[in-house]
């Protein structure tokens, strides 16, 4: 896989585009006056692994919320800025190290230049932010409806209008809830745009289709090399994005570290709880920083054998199981003890 080549951007520590990895992002689902509640959110996406947070601002207490933020957080903050220019310069003012507008909804290039020259002031950088469902109007009509060409023109234009204001620090975003039409899009926009790209199926839906959705969208287009930071759109606890990105970025091959719990699908030999089993074990496993595979197995038929390619396993039987360790069978245990087993092994599991 090649990644597209960009030029770089730094959002307070963490530095996009280049060689630099798939950043990881979330938004708050909190009212970002409530300091106190937006802060406990955003320190449990960053326990999840969330590398990149946005939170919206629609209020200059929003905006003024920022600063106190900050000081109780540790990655950086992007404001969400729709409609009110004024939002943009407070939310710069009080130290968001990214904001996000889209200038279509600003107003005019006066107001949009005011915003661009208070962020080349700061140094922050511009998300500019294009969705399908905002497409302008002229592009509706000659495109004849919101179309990937159109998303990616409007997306252009946006950009050569901040470019032609003499500033460059910025990143790209395009989205749309229909996955291939967003896909195609991107597969658009990359040859043609030399920033970093926020990737996303926007309005993706719950957790169930919310995750399908996303995994084959951003499936496809990270794996043709585009995209720079990632966020999956999820209808529910933003915690859920972080498990959902960090997995599709693993499952590709653009992130390594973590646990990869695989289990079998269940079948008529099955004699014990495994839905349950395998439930719990992926929830356990979550408190490990480690880089290995574990096999949960229904039966003790094939359950070795599936597991032989994990460095950890365990089988169910009729009412025990098997501790399974590179594909040799360790020693029986009794089915209630099965969790506890697997979590003591991983506990010593570098000792």
């Amino acid at each position: 896989m090649l990644r597209n080549e960009t030029k770089e951007v730094r959002i307070g520590d963490v530095v996009i585009g280049g060689e630099h990895p798939v950043a990881i992002q979330s938004m708050t689902n909190t009212r970002t006056e409530n300091v106190e509640a937006t802060v406990e959110q955003i320190l449990r996406l960053e326990a999840a692994g969330c590398e990149i947070v946005r939170c919206t601002v629609p209020t200059m207490e929003a905006a003024k919320a920022l600063k106190e933020i900050k000081k109780q957080i540790h990655i950086p903050l992007v404001a969400d800025i729709h409609f009110d220019y004024r939002m943009a310069i407070a939310a710069i003012e009080n130290g968001a190290d990214k904001i996000r507008i889209n200038p279509g909804n600003i107003g005019s290039k006066e107001r949009v230049k005011a915003v661009v020259d208070k962020a080349k002031e700061y140094h922050v950088p511009i998300r500019i932010g294009v969705n399908s469902g905002s497409l302008e109007k002229p592009l509706l009509e000659k495109y004849g409806g919101v179309t990937a060409e159109g998303i990616v023109e409007s997306a252009l234009d946006k950009i050569q209008m901040i470019e032609n204001m003499e500033y460059d620090n910025l990143v790209v975003s395009i989205k749309s809830s229909d996955v291939l039409m967003c896909v195609k899009a991107h597969e658009l926009i990359a040859p043609k745009c030399p920033y970093p790209l926020h990737v996303g199926i926007t309005e993706a839906g719950t957790v169930y289709s919310g995750n399908i959705k996303s995994s084959v969208g951003l499936g496809i287009i990270l794996h043709e090399g585009i995209g720079n930071t990632i966020r999956v759109s999820l209808t529910g606890d933003p915690i859920e994005e972080i498990r959902s990105a960090k997995l599709i970025l693993k499952t590709l091959g653009l992130r390594s570290g973590g646990i990869e719990v695989v289990s079998c699908p269940t079948c008529g030999r099955t004699k014990i709880d495994l839905i349950e089993l395998a439930n719990q074990v992926e929830k356990m496993v979550q408190e490990f920083p480690l880089d290995i595979k574990v096999a949960v197995m229904g039966c003790v038929v094939n359950g070795p054998g599936e597991a032989r390619e994990a460095d950890i396993g365990i089988a169910g039987g009729i009412g025990e199981g098997l501790l399974i360790k590179k594909g040799e069978i360790v020693r029986k245990v009794k089915e209630e003890e099965l969790l506890e087993t697997l979590r003591q092994e991983l506990i010593n599991w570098n000792k």
